[in-house]
């Protein structure tokens, strides 16, 4: 009885779920509706699919400029949010400084990455310093001087002088570098210079030194122009009858530790690709008359353009936000000419940076999961690329010379005496036709965008924060109005929406229009509602033409 029962009511459950199924079955889901999209038989069909990929194109551009707006807002409102909160930190810890037991006040040590701490240390480097080398980039010289710094060389009085090394002069044609000697020589005595940059350490060297092994030196261990800078100096410090200071300044990644390195043969100065690896000043003996102090590099000026911040600033590759990378390599790009960027990398035609990036990192294989290109870390990467030795690039001096007004007649007399520029123009001759050098075709056209601007004292930096904290207090009453400008992802998808809904009725009205137009004369106020119903699909679309909008809905894809 018991197994019948169960045998029962197994087959009462079988029954029902089948019930159930077949129901399902009879009701199925409901699948949105296929467009059946432009008719074989429609006139001018390839026209209307043309039109309708264009569209298509155009409201993904479209789509792509929001999306970058609403990082660098977003960018924008964490930075001010985190500065707020760095702001009151500070403001508490002087409370509890203030009510706490007096003391005396003492300067306590800074951070060594902070601004302030390179601005102390250059600072102490100009002060200590005979002989200021200013250190500049051969590819793009203008943009390496910093009119800041040699105002402050030229007019500290006393016998300092000022010299200008063009360093990695491997890296632009013969005929640039010539043009550019010619150039600055007339301002201030300039040396050629190429650094050694596999230099070994003095381990390394004794062990070489013992075992006498031969070594094959390659091209990247010669140094060329060390000869002429040493004898520079030493003349000049005959002159002055005394031991010399010489300090080496200059912008991140121009190679001022490298030329360190390389008068003194052995590998004294830590270098890197990364930007400022040099925290603090220290002192590199050449001989017992000559002693180098290599310096932290100069800090760019925030009022500084675009370019000048991406190739002149010191950026941490891990606290820089992915919208002023973007726009750095974006200003690169910009000041370069589009056909040799594309042949150098080897990467066909793009429209924006972005696709640009993309492509550069699906060739190199940089992907994140799913095979999304990594276009953050490939535009940090360009950035490494661009201010260390990697790439050749050369941009033209001047056309006429135009000195700076802090350098006037007397000035550059003055920072020319105690030199023979003579056998330093011979030295020069001897080292540009010593090296090999990138034909012009290979190098690619750069256009500088002159002298970048630099904090050298360390009470600038202070009013540069300040000036961040009063647009903060500026701003907090504006926050709320940018809130609401400013959706989430979602709400503005909605937006969109709402566009697309709209421009589908004001297609569908132009079509009437038209069909109006071919059967009888229209009436005045129908043209006048064709009219403004164009006047608004124009305001809404990039590049929109006014025969677009006499077609179908080109919304869809087909």
């Amino acid at each position: 009885m018991i197994l019948r029962k169960y045998s029962c009511s197994c087959l009462q459950i079988r029954e029902h779920h089948r019930k159930v199924r077949k129901e399902a079955k009879k009701r199925g889901r409901k699948k949105p509706k296929k467009d059946p999209g432009v008719p074989s038989a429609a006139p001018f069909k390839e026209e209307l699919l043309r039109e309708a990929e264009q569209r298509k194109q155009r409201l993904e551009e479209l789509k792509q400029k929001q999306k970058l707006n609403r990082q660098k807002e977003h960018e924008k409102k964490r930075k001010l949010e985190a500065k707020k909160n760095a702001a009151k930190i500070k403001e508490k810890a002087e409370g509890k400084e203030s009510s706490g037991k007096s003391k005396a006040k003492t300067n306590k040590p800074l951070d060594k990455n902070s601004k302030k701490s390179f601005c102390r240390e250059l600072k102490k480097v100009i002060e200590a310093s005979d002989v200021v080398l200013e250190v500049l980039d051969a590819r793009d010289p203008m943009g390496c001087r910093c009119p800041q710094l040699e105002q402050a060389v030229t007019c500290s009085g006393g016998d300092k002088k000022l010299l200008l090394v063009l360093n990695k002069i491997d890296l632009v044609p013969k005929e640039n570098l010539e043009k550019w000697l010619n150039y600055l020589k007339k301002e201030l005595p300039t040396v050629a210079f190429k650094s050694a940059t596999l230099m070994k350490d003095r381990t390394m060297q004794e062990q070489f030194t013992k075992r006498r092994a031969r070594v094959d030196l390659s091209r990247t261990t010669e140094c060329f122009g060390s000869k002429c800078l040493l004898k520079l100096l030493q003349e000049h410090g005959k002159t002055q009858n005394k031991a010399i200071q010489v300090g080496v300044v200059g912008f991140p990644n121009v190679g001022k530790s490298s030329i360190i390195n390389s008068l003194k043969g052995v590998r004294a100065c830590n270098v890197g690709v990364a930007r400022g690896v040099t925290k603090s000043m220290q002192i590199v003996h050449i001989d017992k008359q000559t002693k180098m102090l290599d310096s932290p590099s100069i800090i760019a000026d925030p009022s500084n353009n675009a370019l000048a911040l991406a190739l002149r600033s010191i950026i941490d590759t891990e606290e820089s936000g992915s919208a002023d990378v973007l726009e750095g390599v974006d200003a690169i790009l910009n000041h370069c000419s589009k056909q040799q960027v594309m042949m150098h990398y080897s990467i066909p035609d793009f429209r924006n940076t972005e696709e640009f990036l993309t492509l550069l990192a699906q060739k190199r294989g940089m992907l994140k999961k799913g095979g999304v290109p990594d276009i953050e870390n490939i535009a940090k990467l360009l950035l490494c690329d661009w201010t260390g030795a990697k790439i050749s690039y050369h941009s033209q001096p001047p056309g006429s010379q135009r000195p700076p007004p802090y350098l006037t007649e007397d000035k550059i007399a003055e920072m020319q005496e105690c030199f023979n520029l003579k056998t330093l123009e011979e030295e020069n001759n001897n080292t540009v036709q010593a090296l090999k050098y990138p034909s012009p075709a290979s190098s690619i056209i750069f256009q500088s965008a002159g002298m970048a601007n630099g904090t050298i004292e360390e009470h600038r930096v202070i009013e540069v924060a300040s000036e961040w904290e009063n647009l903060e207090t500026s701003k907090e009453g504006e926050e709320e109005e940018e809130e609401d400008f400013t959706e989430s992802d979602d709400d503005q998808d909605d937006v969109e929406e709402e566009k697309d809904v709209k421009e589908e009725s004001k297609v569908q009205v132009t079509r009437k229009a038209k069909l109006g137009k071919q059967q009888t004369s229209p009436t005045n106020s129908e043209k006048q509602i064709a009219e403004s119903e164009h006047s608004n699909s124009l305001s809404f679309s990039l590049d929109k033409t006014a025969d677009e909008d006499d077609a179908y809905d080109f919304n869809t894809d087909y």
